[in-house]
């Protein structure tokens, strides 16, 4: 696996040219679609609309959430478009990564008027 640092820095990266090139506002899946064929452009392996399972109270659920791209399976993109980012968002990026263990998350809001102010890293035990 590559660096988390250095995919992180790529992702963010295409997210600014993304921004940049098709400006805030579009909908959550035009811009997956587009960051995802951006970040394989780069070389990087891209999964979107992952199924994560969960278990709860004995059960295994095979369909907990979807996270919206998986990068080198090991970081969670999460994108938004919306004016503000709540807290909430982050809080729910820091559970999804506690439940696929993985060390790192980006949250993106490309609804953001300015794309720096709308990117959140959260790590989990890093």
């Amino acid at each position: 696996m590559k660096d988390l640092n250095s995919i992180s820095g790529a992702i963010v990266d295409a997210a600014f040219h993304i921004h940049s090139t098709l400006g805030p506002g579009l909908l959550e899946s035009v811009y997956e679609v587009v960051l995802a064929h951006e970040l394989e452009k780069r070389g990087l392996k891209v999964e979107r609309q992952t199924p994560v399972p969960i278990d709860y109270d004995g059960v295994h659920f095979e369909v907990g959430f979807r996270a919206d791209l998986v990068v080198e399976s090991g970081i969670v993109v999460e994108l938004k478009s919306v004016e503000e980012l709540s807290p909430v968002h982050s809080k729910q990026r820091l559970t999804y990564l506690r439940l696929l263990d993985y060390r790192l998350g980006l949250l993106l809001n490309f609804g953001a008027p300015i794309i720096k102010n709308g990117i959140r890293r959260i790590v989990n035990r890093l």
